[in-house]
């Protein structure tokens, strides 16, 4: 196998691998421009079992979407919604203990919880939604609110980044999911979320949580008009915060869904493909040397392919989910929720060790 990576021209690269040695920007430039998958996968899967072995992990979880209204209707969205648009829709406190009362029975260990960028819900709206939840399920993590989210928090309550982090701990608050974080570069940003934190402000936001202890997840949208170099920018600025802060917990590529986007019908992009798909977990798993964990979302890829990832770089399928929605609005066809039987079989297939586990990584049960 060593041959076949000498042989796409990836040699030095491989003895940097073999030798810990982290990936200079021209060395991630070139993963991605190799047309050579299988060697690509070969490069990532030594990592994957160098930090994590055979485990493959899952998460007992559910998902909520408060609302789907937002100021910012960035053009590869198919979530969010003007206030005034048919498929506007907001929960009370009361639907979303609702939506938790649903699932109460069953052992789910996180509550992940995201929204749009509502112009007009109080700052105590969303402290508010966490203490319901907690008071129903105390035992539960949340990770909630991504860092878009918590900036435009600070900006209605006058708090400041570290003043609504606080509350929100106080509130229920676990850790940060990764969403927002889409290319950070000021380009991309320009051409598709004007309105939306920019990438300094999104890695910022995930500084100051590090730094008060909350741990976060971080992400790269991905298959839409990025640049190679762009992706290779953001990924060096997550190493370059690791490196930092050390508080992020895995790596999350996204995968572009077009459907019923702005941007999807202006440059007629269709979904990536699945060799797409696996290069950016791979070259992700290889340039991200200070993650511990990288994550093939089932939910964007399909399962099928989330199998597959477990050996190109991926230690994580994510979970049962429980109703996943902004990906479906943008025309997914995956399910929205899999069972944790399902889950563990998917990774059995795919020669791994199904290790279930909490939002921090801790291990539940080794299957």
């Amino acid at each position: 196998m060593d041959d076949m990576v000498r042989a796409a021209g990836l040699g030095d690269i491989l003895d940097k691998v073999r030798a810990g040695e982290r990936l200079s920007p021209e060395d991630g430039a070139r993963l991605y421009r190799c047309g050579d998958i299988l060697a690509l996968g070969y490069l990532a899967n030594i990592v994957r079992e160098r930090k994590n072995g055979d485990n493959a992990y899952f998460i007992y979880n559910q998902h909520i979407n408060y609302s789907n209204i937002c100021t910012n209707l960035c053009k590869f969205c198919a979530f969010g919604k003007p206030k005034d648009a048919e498929a506007a829709y907001e929960m009370s406190i009361a639907d979303i203990e609702a939506k938790v009362r649903e699932r109460i029975g069953e052992p789910i260990t996180e509550i992940h919880m995201v929204g749009g960028i509502h112009p007009e819900l109080p700052y105590s709206y969303y402290t508010d939604a966490l203490r319901a939840i907690k008071r129903l399920r105390p035992e539960v993590h949340i990770q909630a609110f991504t860092c878009v989210e918590i900036a435009h928090l600070a900006e209605i309550s006058g708090l400041g980044v570290e003043g609504v982090l606080r509350d929100l701990v106080e509130a229920g608050l676990g850790s940060i999911p990764g969403g927002g974080a889409e290319v950070f570069s000021p380009r991309i940003r320009k051409l598709t979320c004007e309105d939306k934190l920019s990438g300094e402000g999104w890695l910022e936001v995930a500084k100051t949580a590090h730094r008060l202890g909350l741990r976060s997840n971080a992400t790269m949208l991905y298959g839409h008009i990025e640049t190679v170099e762009e992706r290779v920018e953001h990924l060096d600025a997550l190493r370059a915060a690791q490196d930092e802060t050390g508080g992020f917990l895995t790596f999350i590529p996204l995968a572009f869904h077009p459907k019923n986007t702005e941007l999807g019908a202006k440059e007629g992009l269709s979904r990536s493909s699945g060799v797409e798909d696996l290069k950016n977990i791979a070259v992700s798993r290889l340039y991200l040397d200070n993650f511990d964990h990288i994550k093939a979302y089932w939910v964007m890829i399909g399962p099928k392919l989330a199998q597959v990832a477990l050996s190109f770089g991926a230690d994580d399928i994510d979970g049962t989910v429980k109703e996943e929605v902004i990906t479906h609005m943008a025309g997914a066809d995956t399910e929205q929720a899999l069972a944790r039987d399902h889950l563990v079989a998917l990774i059995r297939e795919a020669g791994r060790r199904p290790v279930e586990r909490d939002t921090l990584y801790n291990v539940i049960q080794q299957y």
